[in-house]
């Protein structure tokens, strides 16, 4: 992934996302990367601060936090109409679905050395609108229409102008009823404190009051104009772009993120026995049960709701009035929630995110799988395996006053080098046989542990504790953990080019 400046905006998180934000920086700098950071102050600003990275052309976007810190990088960046800015993400967040979703560690120096060894793939992005508002019947017993609401009539359905304040675009899912509610009510201070656990208690409170609600579903678009999909009650709607849900249960296991169309689950409102059967599906088999669940899939949807359910994105609750204006929201507050009926349009934008997708990824999620240049491939391992067997016959040649010698100089390095205990190590795809180890040293004065990381590439000299010759491709075997001797200049960011390596 080419890349020469990127800008990463942070949810600290109450200072749990600064701790290791050093050694996030050395990894970065190691791949050559001009990295800046900005750090979220209030909330809905971090959406701000990628929106203002977008414009000012950094290559890279990463959003350091959770799903909801993801998703207001997307909204940033879309909203600029960021087609050549990549966006990326080190979790730091309490699900951390779509890191779950492709394979990015939860680590965040980790995070970051899958970053840097990652492809820019285009992936289609869910976009939300509110497109009305219906009101009921505010006409009185006497027949004249009541005074709160002169421009309403019977049924009368309210056009809504799209705003710039809201949320319009997810990666993952959106969500209608008992998901949005429960993460409406969550406590950030208690999520930060306790993770997971602070949405369960938000749940066991939010839960007993929520119940079927209404809905009808329409799709529009390659002959299906204004056709009715399904229309009945339901308890939860998710509007998937992804798989995953919660990091747990497959809702719209047939999703695919580049084919264009997004995929519907409606859980149905059923008795207590179909509650049942639900619920264990979720727990066990993962995915919901089809005795009490529908399944819809387009590119343009629309679903009428209850202006009282509420709504999530990406795992987020978005609020209502974000989406009207003064005089729609002065409507709405003067009418029963229950009784007025919203119309919410879903678009499927096909392709049109770059973000940066880990080589290491199987593709899952992709119905059209990466293009492998195996001929290109074949051709590294081919190179990689020529050097291997050169440097071993290199060692076979080489006398047996020659390798004491090598021995010595080895014991001597590992007494006085500059040792680096591993955290971890990835291939820096920009630059043949190039790796870089991401760790850290320990200062011999304070007994402080700094964070750094060493790049290897041909021009380093590598040898085992025993004296045998190593090429580059040894990285790969390298363990978290273990220990390294390292000599090379060290940069103010913490990055070592080294010029010799003892691995021990």
């Amino acid at each position: 992934m080419q890349c020469k400046k990127a800008c990463l905006v942070i949810n600290p998180r109450a200072g749990e996302n600064i701790a290791k934000i050093t050694d996030v920086l050395a990894v970065l700098a190691a791949a050559g990367w001009e990295t800046d950071i900005v750090l979220k102050k209030y909330g809905g600003q971090t959406m701000e601060l990628a929106a203002e990275a977008a414009e000012k052309g950094y290559d890279l976007v990463v959003g350091y936090g959770g799903d909801g810190t993801l998703n207001q990088v997307v909204n940033g960046v879309m909203n600029k109409k960021g087609q050549h800015n990549i966006v990326g993400l080190i979790p730091g967040g309490t699900a951390n679905v779509w890191a779950g979703e492709v394979g990015i560690p939860g680590d965040p120096v980790k995070a970051a050395l899958t970053l840097v060894n990652s492809d820019s793939r285009k992936v289609d992005v869910g976009h939300v609108e509110l497109a009305s508002l219906t009101f009921p019947d505010t006409t009185q017993e006497n027949g004249q229409q009541s005074s709160d609401h002169p421009t309403n009539e019977k049924g009368q359905r309210r056009k809504v102008k799209p705003t710039k304040k809201a949320r319009h675009h997810f990666l993952l899912m959106a969500g209608l009823g008992i998901d949005a509610a429960v993460m409406g009510h969550v406590s950030k201070p208690m999520k930060y404190k306790i993770g997971p656990l602070a949405v369960g208690l938000s749940a066991v409170k939010e839960l007993p009051a929520q119940h079927p609600f209404p809905i009808e579903i329409r799709a529009e678009g390659a002959g299906r104009k204004d056709e009715v999909l399904w229309k009945g009650e339901a308890i939860q709607v998710v509007i998937g772009n992804t798989r995953k849900y919660a990091d747990v249960v497959q809702m719209t296991p047939n999703a695919y993120i580049d084919d264009g169309v997004l995929d519907v689950t409606v859980i149905t409102a059923g008795n207590p026995i179909s509650t049942m059967q639900q619920i264990t599906s979720l727990l066990l088999r993962r995915k919901p049960d089809n005795m009490t669940t529908e399944n819809f899939y387009g590119s343009h949807l629309t679903m009428s709701v209850p202006a009282s359910i509420d709504l999530q994105l990406d795992g987020s609750a978005v609020k209502l009035k974000d989406y009207l204006s003064k005089a729609d929201r002065k409507a709405l507050e003067q009418s029963d929630a229950e009784q007025v009926m919203i119309t919410y349009r879903f678009d499927a934008m096909p392709k049109a995110l770059r973000i940066a997708i880990p080589n290491s990824y199987d593709d899952e999620l992709f119905e059209n799988a990466r293009q492998e240049t195996s001929g290109s491939q074949e051709q590294h391992e081919e190179e990689t395996q020529a050097k291997e067997e050169h440097v071993s016959h290199r060692d076979e040649k080489r006398s047996a006053e020659e390798q004491e010698k090598d021995l010595e100089q080895v014991k001597m390095f590992l007494e006085n080098g500059r040792k680096v205990k591993i955290i971890g190590a990835s291939a820096n795809p920009e630059k043949k046989h190039s790796y870089i180890v991401a760790g850290q040293v320990t200062k011999e004065s304070t007994g402080e542990a700094k964070p750094v990381a060493v790049c290897i590439d041909d021009n380093t000299t590598i040898i085992k504790r025993t004296g045998e010759h190593e090429t580059p491709a040894v990285v790969r075997e390298l363990q978290e953990g273990g220990d390294m001797v390292v000599e090379g200049k060290k940069s103010k960011r913490g990055v070592i080019r080294a010029s010799r390596v003892v691995v021990i």
